[in-house]
């Protein structure tokens, strides 16, 4: 079950309160999602995860996931009513520390009291949630944090009577924390506003009476009608009626979809003009858009590797500067004759200041997850920011063929006549030989002949296993097959360069020709190899269990490096851990494929793709990264964002760090005043932040 953490606003509390909660047994594995808020439990361990939250952070209460759309809008009012109430206080800061610095000079001496009240307001109206949360911090034990730095930094100040800079110095910090507060609020937002597909309501038909429900509480095989504008609440087959649904929420692709009687529709999509009666084929919970928006919430709280080593980085940072700081205070006055102690504690203190480690706790959770966010609105649903990562170091790409590079879907590609039969003629004898037949490849020859069918005109019927079919079409015996039953009936084949599946057709003992059966190739296919050789990848493989012969024509037509045919799905696993290869020499492989079949591949690769999750529930649950939509080309365009979400996190590792390291030299040799340290401070964490948001806007060109 999904709960809320009301209240959580700061990485680290989030961090805290998911370190505290993996010391209980059997949560060793737990979660907790900063990005949404969120966290997954079973409900038996509610009530001990709610003592230790309101243990560490007892501003956050934990409570069931609701998100209907008053509860939605509800949040979004709050949240906009806490930012505007610290931006108020900010801006009252400012107006009262400008008021002091005017009136210092006046008031110092014999006025000090009243220069201590004026600067101690502004003071506590920029900074009284910090010295709250400092204090409770240090009451719990829980000492070392931006909090106490920010705390003992400017109080310092205060003492050593540097009053217009302590006022500053958490001024400066309360804007670098309301514009982080604003950055992560748009990141929810990106989230929220996907969460916009989840429908509201369904109209269930009873009789001849239209119900307005929540879509949790219709059943499998209930109807529902679906209006022009309305939300498909959940999946199901169209009964009656026509219209062009759009797709772009679940897919990214903006171009609307036919729906007739037949078809399947899936939750999310929208409407348009038509009028639609669809039988439930799942419930809400097991709903195509019910899965995405699960995936979507909980890919954020799957860490990468550099993610996690700046969380550690953070833990044993900060200490070692508090520690610093204080030995620059006391040391060089005890132990260098003449040396004034509150030169050294100033210097001391702007270090404090300095090294604050917002800038990389907060602007790196939030590149990776603007990073996903971008990719969900491209249709590109990717598992968590350990996969985004992971993406970034590929240099093969492997390729199932059926489903994937072309649309697994047999059609008739060519026909050949020998002299005495026409083209139509040998069509029109194999579709009556085929008639009967529910084998893929009748069908496309069915499909394929747009005459009528007289089925009174067949005769003797049989079905030759593993070879084909003899029967009589108008009095003459037809045989429709492959090469073997040919050779088994004495009739010789015109030999050619066959590409694809071949049935050969024979009239009466004498060979009328064949037709070429393909799997007709996607358009999406050649685009998506070119893309990833112009990205640098080392090998593109296909792996497929069709013949050789085939394989070897689409793998030359799309201008794949390898392709290893007739393969077991077994095999195909075998054949990725070659490719892989082991030690110094191994690659990162990902593997692409329909997400039914290849789920044993899929689940081997170093990231696994599953292509066109719209329709496959086993591609949701196998894959590391699902493609909404049947195009290969996703494939480059995952990595291509992958690829710059990572450029965003190491510009922010770099910038942050030698900006820290430059300037806590400074201070330590007092080449830096606290002034100086506030602004490095905030300007290097609004930088990054500001830098990170970039990620929600997907790069693909």
């Amino acid at each position: 079950m999904r709960y809320e953490l009301q209240g959580l606003d700061c990485p680290s509390c989030a961090a805290k309160i998911e370190g505290e909660i993996k010391k209980l047994k059997g949560l060793s594995d737990i979660t907790v999602n900063f990005a949404t808020k969120t966290i997954d439990l079973d409900p038996e361990y509610e009530e001990d995860v709610a003592k230790v939250i309101q243990k560490v952070e007892p501003h956050v209460k934990l409570v069931p996931r609701n998100l209907s759309s008053e509860k939605r809008k509800e949040m979004a009012e709050n949240s906009k009513a806490n930012l505007m109430l610290k931006l108020l206080n900010i801006i009252l800061s400012a107006v009262i520390l400008t008021l002091g610095i005017i009136l210092s000079p006046r008031l110092h001496g014999n006025y000090e009291i009243l220069e201590y009240g004026i600067f101690l307001a502004a003071y506590f109206l920029a900074g009284g949630e910090v010295i709250q949360t400092a204090l409770r911090n240090i009451i719990r034990g829980q000492v070392f944090d931006e909090n106490f730095l920010m705390t003992v930094a400017t109080i310092g100040a205060f003492a050593i009577h540097e009053l217009p800079e302590a006022v500053g110095v958490m001024l400066f910090y309360s804007v670098g924390e309301y514009f982080q507060d604003l950055a992560v609020s748009r990141s929810r937002r990106s989230i929220a506003e996907l969460m916009d597909i989840r429908p509201d309501y369904a109209n269930l038909i009873i009789g001849d009476e239209i119900h307005k429900v929540a879509p949790e509480t219709v059943s499998i095989g209930e109807r529902i009608l679906i209006r022009p504008g309305e939300k498909v609440p959940l999946d199901g087959e169209v009964l009656e009626g026509e219209s062009y649904v759009d797709t772009s929420a679940l897919t990214g692709e903006s171009v609307p979809r036919r729906m007739h009687p037949g078809e399947k529709i899936k939750a999310g999509m929208v409407n348009g003009h038509g009028l639609l009666k669809v039988k439930v084929e799942k419930t809400f919970g097991e709903s195509s858009v019910s899965k995405i928006l699960n995936l979507v919430e909980s890919a954020s709280g799957r860490k990468a590797r550099t993610e996690q080593f700046i969380t550690k980085f953070a833990r044993y940072y900060t200490p070692a500067v508090v520690f610093g700081a204080i030995a620059i205070a006391l040391i060089p006055p005890l132990v260098f004759p003449g040396q004034s102690f509150n030169k050294w504690l100033y210097r001391a203190l702007t270090m404090l200041v300095i090294s604050c480690p917002c800038a990389l706790v907060v602007s790196i959770p939030l590149g990776y997850f603007g990073g996903i966010g971008g990719a969900s609105r491209k249709g590109i649903l990717v598992k968590g920011a350990n996969f985004l990562e992971a993406l970034t170091n590929v240099d093969t790409v492997i390729f199932d063929k059926t489903g994937t590079l072309t649309k697994g879907v047999f059609k008739v590609t060519d026909i050949k006549a020998q002299i005495g039969f026409s083209k139509e003629e040998v069509l029109r004898l194999a579709a009556h030989a085929e008639v009967h037949s529910s084998h893929p490849i009748a069908k496309s020859i069915l499909e394929a002949f747009n005459g009528h069918v007289d089925k009174k005109a067949v005769e003797d019927y049989k079905e030759i296993a593993g070879l084909g079919i003899m029967a009589k079409v108008g009095g003459k015996m037809v045989l429709a097959g492959n090469e073997k039953l040919m050779k088994r009936e004495g009739i010789a084949v015109d030999h050619d360069d066959f590409t694809g599946t071949v049935v050969h057709i024979a009239v009466d003992g004498s060979y009328a020709g064949y037709i070429t059966i393909s799997d007709e190739i996607r358009p999406d296919s050649a685009r998506a190899i070119k893309e990833l050789k112009a990205l640098g990848i080392r090998k593109t493989v296909m792996l497929t269990g069709d013949a050789a012969d085939t394989a070897s024509s689409i793998a030359t037509e799309l201008g794949i490096d390898e392709y290893y045919a007739e393969l077991l799905p077994e095999d195909k696993v075998l054949k990725l851990e070659q490719l892989q290869g082991s030690g110094d020499t191994r690659h990162k492989v990902v593997f692409a494929g329909d997400g039914i079949n290849d789920a044993p591949v899929i689940t081997r690769a170093d990231v696994g793709i599953a292509m066109g999750g719209l329709g496959s529930d086993a591609a949701i649950e196998a894959a590391d990264v699902v493609i909404m939509e049947d195009m290969p080309s996703k494939v480059a365009e995952a990595i291509k964002i992958a690829r710059h979400t990572k450029k965003i996190v190491i510009q922010n590792i770099v910038f942050a760090l030698v900006v820290k390291i430059v300037f806590l030299g400074m201070g330590a040799v007092g080449a830096a005043s606290m002034w100086e340290a506030v602004f490095a401070d905030v300007g290097v964490a609004l930088l990054t932040v500001l830098n990170s948001t970039r990620t929600l806007v997907a790069k693909t060109k």
